[in-house]
């Protein structure tokens, strides 16, 4: 048995009456939150890890509800063109040239910086070499969901990802039963489906069958552009949350990710269903995707979270970034400053996280019994300072270079900037090294308007 106890910290518990110390404790026994606020010295152990975080600001770990693991080496491949462009002409070609090392080091990269960002659990959309994802989460610490990426028809799709619905089904099977409440219990096995455009009806169906059945979720990409509802009623006379509904895979354990094009009924389907929400505003406008109706989703009382989405889409992930964009674009969209304030975005990237993840009764928020899922912010930089409101300064002032350190279940992953889960440097090397590797054998040449002299 092991204790870290943490004192003299603005610890905010995100619990459901919002209760936030100016100057508490929390006491971790294991990978378990034991005791917070003010800390009866009884339950120290003479043995027990103590930090002073005087200071400082306690919170729980972000949830960072849509990631793509095997794009963390794609940054910078796909940018500036349409969604399209950018999925049949770079990221598809780069994804389907990885083999397995490949995918450990994209998937290693994307925890670590996930790490840095203050993330201590991720939901992976899907990728294909998810024994790597999950070797990757492993050694890293951090806690996750994961997906394969699940084809069975589309068009474009490279020969290396072109399934039946059966080879689809049956992998998705056999990596729940090998993975699934593997690493202590942090990882997650799901069932992922890409698109509309790439899953037939049979695979959908049944996969809501098989995540029903082994009570776990489903990861899907709805309403994400309006092609893609275009296609949806050219192909059923329906669009894709109307099909989905009639399919009978609308549930509480959906994950609808983007969700920007819904009309008031399907926003209305989707709180009838207790459909879950990832809303990633940073990939949204880049790509130009849209802007999702938030605040008109949040006022349903749809639980609603953020994702960054992938590197080659949003370029960072950057949970910090994302709050901070997700209160700006629904203020400025709706023409009222009022609406996802700064406390209703710690809701989205904490809490409604954990909802998201189906794990709100373990992580989200800081309680006795929950798992000791939690970063550390520190605020002495001349961007935050002074802290009139410390909760609006960590959603309008604060940064990714605030968050001083991440524990997950109990362990330090980062602390004082420093990844103590493996060494940074010798996996930056690997990064430069694989990257340009994989885009070379993926032959995706890019150009640029300056002249770049060699």
């Amino acid at each position: 048995m092991t204790q870290l106890l943490i004192n003299n910290t603005y610890l905010i518990t995100m619990n459901k009456n919002k209760d936030v110390y100016e100057n508490g404790s929390i006491l971790i026994e294991d990978n378990k939150i034991k005791a917070l606020g003010n800390i009866d010295i009884n339950l120290i152990d003479p043995d027990c890890e103590i930090y002073d975080a005087k200071g400082k600001i306690l919170m729980p770990g972000f949830v960072n509800t849509h990631v793509h693991l095997s794009q963390q080496l794609g940054r910078g491949i796909a940018d500036d063109v349409d969604l399209l462009t950018w999925l049949r002409d770079r990221v598809w070609p780069y994804e389907s040239s990885f083999d397995y090392e490949d995918s450990l080091v994209s998937s290693t990269a994307c925890c670590v910086e996930l790490i840095r960002s203050g993330v201590t659990t991720f939901l992976e959309s899907g990728g294909q070499y998810v024994d790597a994802m999950v070797e990757a989460v492993d050694k890293t610490g951090i806690r996750a969901c994961l997906a394969k990426s699940t084809m069975d028809q589309g068009e474009g799709l490279p020969k290396a990802w072109q399934k039946t619905c059966k080879e689809e089904l049956d992998t998705q099977i056999d990596l729940f039963k090998k993975f699934n409440n593997s690493s202590n219990e942090r990882v997650k096995i799901w069932f992922g489906l890409r698109t509309i455009f790439n899953n037939s009806d049979e695979l959908i169906v049944k996969t809501k069958e098989l995540a029903d059945r082994y009570n776990t979720g489903i990861h899907m990409h709805i309403a994400e552009i309006a092609d893609e509802i275009d296609f949806a009623k050219q192909r059923q006379g329906l669009s894709t949350v109307e099909h989905l509904d009639n399919l009978g895979v609308l549930g509480s354990n959906l994950l609808a990710v983007h969700t920007v094009w819904l009309t008031n009924r399907e926003l209305d389907l989707f709180r009838l269903n207790d459909v879950k929400v990832s809303h990633n505003p940073a990939a949204a406008m880049k790509v130009v995707l849209g802007f999702a109706s938030i605040p008109e989703m949040l006022d349903k009382g749809i639980p609603v979270s953020i994702g960054t989405d992938g590197a080659p889409s949003n370029n960072r992930m950057d949970m910090m970034r994302d709050m901070y964009l997700t209160s700006l674009i629904h203020k400025g969209r709706t023409l009222n400053p009022t609406v996802v304030n700064a406390e209703k975005i710690l809701e989205m990237a904490t809490i409604n996280g954990a909802k998201c993840a189906l794990l709100d009764s373990e992580i989200g928020s800081l309680e006795i019994g929950k798992k000791a899922d939690m970063i550390i912010l520190n605020p002495h930089n001349i961007h935050c300072l002074p802290m009139h409101n410390p909760i609006g300064n960590i959603v309008y002032s604060m940064s990714t270079e605030n968050v001083e350190s991440t524990i997950c279940d109990g362990k330090w992953l980062m602390k004082e900037k420093e990844i103590v889960v493996l060494d940074e440097i010798e996996l930056l090397e690997k990064v430069k090294s694989q990257a340009e590797k994989i885009r070379k054998k993926a032959n995706i040449n890019l150009t640029s308007s300056f002249n770049i002299i060699k």
